[in-house]
């Protein structure tokens, strides 16, 4: 990271945006940002570089060249976290999931770890509907 602070412009509105760094237009080569202050600091710019754009990018500022995050390692955590068999009494029991149709208890059970992934679970007494 550059320690040397840069002058930078950004101008959004709700359709567009558009950013300078020492007065050169570099909006074509980033698909978004973050922008962050701390009390008594300077702000922090973080980048997201645009596919389009090589990684010989240049650019001056308190920049961060920022790249999404992994969704894996949270993803793995998650599933690992999951007790197979309370996931099968939770789909089992949600008939509103059930259809009928092919692969119905993959895709009810699919849909359950996207409700909880998004802090949907709610902890309820399931009868037991697997023989065990």
């Amino acid at each position: 990271m550059d320690d040397q602070l840069r002058e930078v412009r950004i101008t959004a509105n709700q359709a567009a945006s558009s950013l300078a760094l020492d007065g050169r237009d570099i909006s074509k080569h980033i698909s978004g940002y973050s922008l962050r202050q701390h009390a008594g600091q300077p702000a922090e710019l973080v980048l997201f570089l645009s596919p389009k754009t090589k990684d010989d990018f240049e650019g001056l500022a308190h920049v961060v060249v920022g790249v999404p995050p992994d969704p894996g390692p949270a993803a793995a955590a998650f599933l690992s976290a999951i007790d197979a068999g309370e996931l099968e009494r939770h789909a089992l029991a949600r008939h509103d999931l059930m259809d009928g149709g092919p692969n119905e208890l993959t895709r009810s059970m699919l849909r359950l770890l996207s409700e909880w992934a998004l802090g949907g679970w709610q902890s309820q007494e399931v009868t037991d509907v697997v023989p065990r």
